[in-house]
């Protein structure tokens, strides 16, 4: 794989693709959200235009704030298709994490228009859909169009976020985006649960098995 430094103006040399399929609608997949206590799992599909690259794609973690929302923008308005889907903390509880997420990811591959031919899907397992193709592990990394999905599936669960902080700004998701911090911790012992948090996650059914 090429290491090419990123700067905003760069398209970056991604892995070739090392499977059969050649057409345009590939999907990359991608998913936000495993490891909080709190919120939605939340997925997304992108088909990249092949004759229009974005610059500065690569896996979401990696970028500012600021870089992703940019970029957000940039793969709505240049993409062949994308989609944002969920699954909310309820559905998360009724099916564990694992199956919410591929859940999350089948949803977004199912709203893209138009419809994928082919997935490269970020893990190790795919999410279960009809269509053919291939989990890459680090993929956000590795391919465009899933480095191009973590980034919409980031953009969109931290928005979640904030508007949860707006409505209870003393547990602090603005800082921490539902991950089980020190002062998400501190936050969940002294102010109980909310509605929205994930009760099949260990610090959570701890603190309800308190009350």
């Amino acid at each position: 794989m090429s290491r090419v430094k990123q700067r905003a103006g760069v398209v970056r040399k991604f892995a070739p693709l090392d499977i059969a399929y050649r057409g345009e609608r590939l999907a990359g997949v991608d998913e936000v959200g495993r490891g909080p206590l709190v919120g939605s799992v939340v997925a997304a599909a992108v088909i990249l235009d092949p004759a229009r690259p974005i610059a500065g794609l690569t896996d979401s973690k990696k970028l500012s704030a600021r870089r992703r929302e940019a970029l957000d923008i940039e793969i709505r308005r240049h993409a062949l298709g994308f989609a944002v889907a969920e699954a909310s903390a309820a559905e998360v509880d009724a099916l564990n994490i694992y199956h919410a997420t591929h859940l999350a990811m089948r949803r977004a591959i199912d709203a893209l228009n138009p419809a994928a031919e082919y997935l490269l899907v970020d893990g190790n397992r795919l999410p279960g859909h009809a269509l053919p193709g291939q989990a890459v592990v680090k993929g956000d990394a590795r391919h465009a169009a899933i480095a191009a999905a973590s980034i919409l599936a980031k953009v969109a669960r931290d928005a979640q976020m904030l508007e949860l902080d707006a409505r209870h700004p003393d547990y602090g998701f603005a800082r921490h985006k539902g991950y089980p911090t020190r002062v998400h911790l501190d936050a969940l012992g002294r102010l109980g649960a909310l509605p929205e948090h994930r009760r099949s996650f260990a610090p959570v059914a701890r603190q309800l098995a308190l009350i």
